[in-house]
């Protein structure tokens, strides 16, 4: 079993509580006939997880009908990861099959006189959507080593999240040089034609003058 002194895990310990992601909880408003989205930027084979839920407007009575929503969780390309019709609570998780942004929408049916229902959601993704409890109880693994392996897979996913920002960054600078290419262009045609206008009518008038006698 692994041993280390008491300045050791004192570091390992203020290093996990710096760099673990933090995930909060969302509480938002959804008015009756309306639509809210939430997106989330995943990067390709990331693992997610997802809960919401409605707040019970009578505590101790089951939720009204009226308060019951639908769910639908989708990427940017329109792939549908999760879709839930009527519903007071629910779960998802899936593994993203491409980076971008995935999106998660709220949507509350019509209702007389209208209603304001309160939502909880919680999303996690990477390492903090990994289900801990369970890799300890099938490794058997000792707390000390738990919190080593956390420690690995988050400074793993900051590690790949490093470069898929600067993937991200590369493929904006990328678009931000061929968009001034395209403006620098666009300006030597406006140029070229403004010139071209004026030098047209000064020949012209030039024209008018001479037929006039003027000049």
């Amino acid at each position: 079993m692994l041993k280390l002194n008491p300045t050791i895990l004192i570091f390992l310990g203020l290093t996990i509580t710096i760099i673990s992601p933090v995930v909060h909880s969302i509480r938002f408003d959804l008015p009756s006939g309306t639509t809210k989205c939430i997106t989330e930027d995943l990067m390709e084979h990331a693992m997610t997880v997802g809960k919401y839920s409605v707040a019970n407007p009578n505590v101790g009575h089951p939720i009204p009908d009226t308060y019951k929503i639908n769910v639908r969780v989708t990427s940017a390309h329109g792939g549908i990861y999760h879709h839930a019709d009527h519903v007071a609570s629910g779960t998802f998780a899936f593994t993203a099959n491409e980076e971008g942004g995935y999106i998660a929408c709220f949507w509350a049916p019509e209702h007389w006189p209208a209603l304001m229902i309160a939502i909880e959601f919680e999303w996690k993704s990477g390492v903090a959507a990994k289900d801990w409890s369970n890799v300890a109880k099938k490794g058997k693994i000792e707390v000390m080593e738990l919190e080593l392996k956390k420690l690995f897979d988050t400074v793993t996913s900051i590690h790949d999240e490093m470069f898929y920002l600067r993937e991200r960054e590369i493929e904006m600078q990328a678009l931000n040089t061929a968009t001034y290419s395209k403006m620098a262009t666009f300006s030597y045609l406006s140029i070229f034609v403004c010139l071209s206008v004026a030098a047209f009518q000064l020949w012209h008038l030039k024209s008018f003058f001479q037929k006039k006698k003027l000049i």
